[in-house]
Protein backbone atom coordinates (compact mmCIF):
# COMPACT_ATOMS: atom_id res chain seq x y z
CA UNK A 1 0.00 0.00 0.00
CA UNK A 2 2.76 2.27 0.93
CA UNK A 3 4.65 1.34 -2.51
CA UNK A 4 1.05 2.40 -4.50
CA UNK A 5 0.83 5.84 -2.37
CA UNK A 6 4.24 6.84 -3.36
CA UNK A 7 3.77 5.72 -6.87
CA UNK A 8 0.47 7.96 -7.05
CA UNK A 9 2.24 10.84 -5.49
CA UNK A 10 5.29 10.54 -8.06
CA UNK A 11 2.79 10.55 -11.12
CA UNK A 12 1.26 13.64 -10.00
CA UNK A 13 5.01 15.34 -10.41
CA UNK A 14 6.68 13.08 -13.45
CA UNK A 15 7.19 13.97 -16.90
CA UNK A 16 6.63 11.76 -19.43
CA UNK A 17 10.47 9.80 -18.20
CA UNK A 18 9.34 9.21 -15.47
CA UNK A 19 6.07 8.37 -15.91
CA UNK A 20 7.70 5.89 -18.30
CA UNK A 21 9.76 4.46 -15.56
CA UNK A 22 6.55 4.06 -13.46
CA UNK A 23 4.98 2.42 -15.87
CA UNK A 24 7.76 -0.50 -16.20
CA UNK A 25 7.82 -0.88 -12.33
CA UNK A 26 4.01 -1.52 -12.22
CA UNK A 27 4.23 -4.03 -15.29
CA UNK A 28 7.62 -5.36 -13.80
CA UNK A 29 6.22 -6.01 -10.54
CA UNK A 30 2.99 -7.49 -11.34
CA UNK A 31 2.61 -8.25 -15.42
CA UNK A 32 -1.53 -9.68 -14.78
CA UNK A 33 -2.15 -6.44 -13.93
CA UNK A 34 -2.55 -5.85 -17.41
CA UNK A 35 -5.73 -6.83 -18.25
CA UNK A 36 -7.01 -5.49 -15.51
CA UNK A 37 -5.37 -2.31 -16.49
CA UNK A 38 -7.08 -2.27 -19.81
CA UNK A 39 -10.34 -2.86 -18.55
CA UNK A 40 -10.00 0.52 -16.27
CA UNK A 41 -8.64 1.98 -19.88
CA UNK A 42 -11.84 1.10 -21.49
CA UNK A 43 -14.06 2.30 -18.30
CA UNK A 44 -12.32 5.44 -18.24
CA UNK A 45 -12.18 6.47 -22.37
CA UNK A 46 -14.88 8.58 -22.00
CA UNK A 47 -13.04 10.75 -19.18
CA UNK A 48 -9.62 10.67 -20.96
CA UNK A 49 -11.44 12.09 -24.21
CA UNK A 50 -13.32 14.64 -22.14
CA UNK A 51 -9.96 15.93 -19.98
CA UNK A 52 -7.99 16.27 -23.05
CA UNK A 53 -10.57 18.22 -24.64
CA UNK A 54 -11.01 20.91 -21.70
CA UNK A 55 -7.28 20.81 -21.39
CA UNK A 56 -6.76 21.30 -25.15
CA UNK A 57 -8.98 23.75 -25.53
CA UNK A 58 -8.53 26.00 -22.42
CA UNK A 59 -5.14 26.38 -22.48
CA UNK A 60 -3.75 29.81 -23.54
CA UNK A 61 -1.26 29.63 -26.93
CA UNK A 62 -0.97 30.05 -30.30
CA UNK A 63 -3.62 27.72 -32.41
CA UNK A 64 -3.13 24.68 -33.93
CA UNK A 65 -3.00 25.23 -37.81
CA UNK A 66 -3.88 28.81 -37.15
CA UNK A 67 -7.80 27.92 -37.11
CA UNK A 68 -9.80 30.19 -34.43
CA UNK A 69 -12.02 26.69 -33.52
CA UNK A 70 -8.94 24.43 -32.49
CA UNK A 71 -6.78 23.63 -29.92
CA UNK A 72 -3.84 25.33 -28.90
CA UNK A 73 -0.59 23.45 -29.20
CA UNK A 74 0.73 24.36 -25.16
CA UNK A 75 -2.69 22.84 -24.56
CA UNK A 76 -2.57 19.44 -26.38
CA UNK A 77 0.85 19.37 -24.89
CA UNK A 78 -0.85 19.48 -21.62
CA UNK A 79 -3.99 17.59 -22.25
CA UNK A 80 -1.75 14.95 -23.34
CA UNK A 81 0.56 15.24 -20.34
CA UNK A 82 -2.69 14.53 -18.10
CA UNK A 83 -3.86 11.75 -20.10
CA UNK A 84 -0.91 9.71 -19.52
CA UNK A 85 -0.63 10.72 -16.46
CA UNK A 86 -4.37 9.19 -15.79
CA UNK A 87 -3.61 6.02 -17.52
CA UNK A 88 -0.40 5.29 -15.02
CA UNK A 89 -2.74 6.17 -12.34
CA UNK A 90 -4.74 3.54 -13.81
CA UNK A 91 -2.24 1.10 -14.33
CA UNK A 92 -1.07 1.67 -10.86
CA UNK A 93 -4.48 1.34 -9.36
CA UNK A 94 -4.40 -2.26 -11.60
CA UNK A 95 -1.29 -2.96 -9.54
CA UNK A 96 -2.59 -2.32 -6.47
CA UNK A 97 -5.95 -4.36 -6.81
CA UNK A 98 -4.00 -7.38 -8.45
CA UNK A 99 -1.00 -7.21 -5.40
CA UNK A 100 -3.49 -6.93 -2.56
CA UNK A 101 -7.10 -7.73 -3.58
CA UNK A 102 -9.92 -6.11 -2.45
CA UNK A 103 -9.38 -6.77 1.01
CA UNK A 104 -5.73 -6.13 1.64
CA UNK A 105 -6.67 -2.83 -0.21
CA UNK A 106 -9.37 -1.91 2.52
CA UNK A 107 -6.91 -3.44 5.41
CA UNK A 108 -4.30 -0.70 3.69
CA UNK A 109 -6.74 2.04 3.52
CA UNK A 110 -7.64 1.29 7.50
CA UNK A 111 -4.13 1.69 8.35
CA UNK A 112 -3.34 4.98 6.58
CA UNK A 113 -6.62 6.38 8.31
CA UNK A 114 -6.43 4.77 11.26
CA UNK A 115 -3.73 7.79 12.36
CA UNK A 116 -6.60 10.64 11.57
CA UNK A 117 -9.06 9.30 14.38
CA UNK A 118 -7.52 12.04 16.43
CA UNK A 119 -8.76 14.81 14.50
CA UNK A 120 -12.23 13.38 14.32
CA UNK A 121 -12.12 11.44 11.38
CA UNK A 122 -13.35 7.99 11.83
CA UNK A 123 -11.65 5.29 9.90
CA UNK A 124 -13.87 2.42 10.27
CA UNK A 125 -17.14 3.78 8.92
CA UNK A 126 -15.12 5.11 5.74
CA UNK A 127 -13.28 1.84 5.01
CA UNK A 128 -16.82 0.14 5.63
CA UNK A 129 -18.02 2.63 2.89
CA UNK A 130 -15.27 2.33 0.75
CA UNK A 131 -15.90 -1.55 1.06
CA UNK A 132 -19.12 -1.70 0.01
CA UNK A 133 -18.81 0.83 -2.81
CA UNK A 134 -16.23 -1.79 -4.00
CA UNK A 135 -18.76 -4.45 -3.78
CA UNK A 136 -20.87 -2.69 -5.31
CA UNK A 137 -18.99 -2.12 -8.29
CA UNK A 138 -18.10 -5.85 -8.51
CA UNK A 139 -21.08 -6.87 -9.28
CA UNK A 140 -22.68 -6.61 -12.66
CA UNK A 141 -26.26 -5.18 -12.92
CA UNK A 142 -29.08 -5.75 -15.65
CA UNK A 143 -29.59 -3.19 -18.01
CA UNK A 144 -31.77 -0.15 -16.64
CA UNK A 145 -31.24 -1.21 -13.31
CA UNK A 146 -30.23 2.32 -12.27
CA UNK A 147 -33.81 3.56 -12.79
CA UNK A 148 -35.63 0.81 -10.44
CA UNK A 149 -32.67 2.51 -7.86
CA UNK A 150 -33.66 5.95 -8.71
CA UNK A 151 -37.58 5.04 -7.92
CA UNK A 152 -36.88 2.98 -4.93
CA UNK A 153 -34.64 5.91 -3.16
CA UNK A 154 -31.48 4.20 -4.31
CA UNK A 155 -31.33 1.68 -1.21
CA UNK A 156 -30.20 -1.68 -1.33
CA UNK A 157 -30.21 -4.13 1.35
CA UNK A 158 -28.83 -6.98 -0.30
CA UNK A 159 -25.28 -5.61 1.50
CA UNK A 160 -23.12 -8.15 3.80
CA UNK A 161 -24.38 -7.94 7.29
CA UNK A 162 -20.70 -7.58 8.67
CA UNK A 163 -17.12 -6.75 7.23
CA UNK A 164 -13.88 -8.98 8.17
CA UNK A 165 -10.70 -6.64 8.19
CA UNK A 166 -7.04 -8.69 7.81
CA UNK A 167 -4.54 -6.75 9.83
CA UNK A 168 -0.92 -7.68 9.00
CA UNK A 169 1.68 -6.88 11.29
CA UNK A 170 4.04 -4.51 10.77
CA UNK A 171 7.34 -5.86 9.08
CA UNK A 172 11.29 -4.24 8.71
CA UNK A 173 10.63 -4.91 5.44
CA UNK A 174 8.07 -2.14 5.62
CA UNK A 175 10.43 -0.20 7.17
CA UNK A 176 12.62 -0.62 3.98
CA UNK A 177 9.15 -0.09 1.30
CA UNK A 178 8.66 3.33 3.73
CA UNK A 179 12.30 4.80 3.40
CA UNK A 180 12.56 3.50 -0.65
CA UNK A 181 9.44 5.46 -1.00
CA UNK A 182 10.57 8.61 0.73
CA UNK A 183 13.71 8.54 -1.28
CA UNK A 184 12.43 8.26 -4.40
CA UNK A 185 9.89 11.07 -3.57
CA UNK A 186 12.56 12.82 -2.45
CA UNK A 187 14.14 12.31 -5.79
CA UNK A 188 11.01 13.49 -7.97
CA UNK A 189 11.10 16.77 -6.06
CA UNK A 190 14.31 17.45 -6.46
CA UNK A 191 14.72 16.83 -10.00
Amino acid sequence: MIVWLAAVIGVQFAGYAGLALLAVAALALAPRSVYRWMAYVRRARWLLLTLWLILAYNAPGEAWLDNPWAPTYEGMAEAGLQAVRLLVMLLWLAWLFTAQGRDGMVSGLWGLFRPWGRFGIKADRLVVRLSLVLDNLQSSREKGAWRRMLLTGGYDTDGPASLGLLVVPWAPRDTLAVLGCIAGLAGVWVL
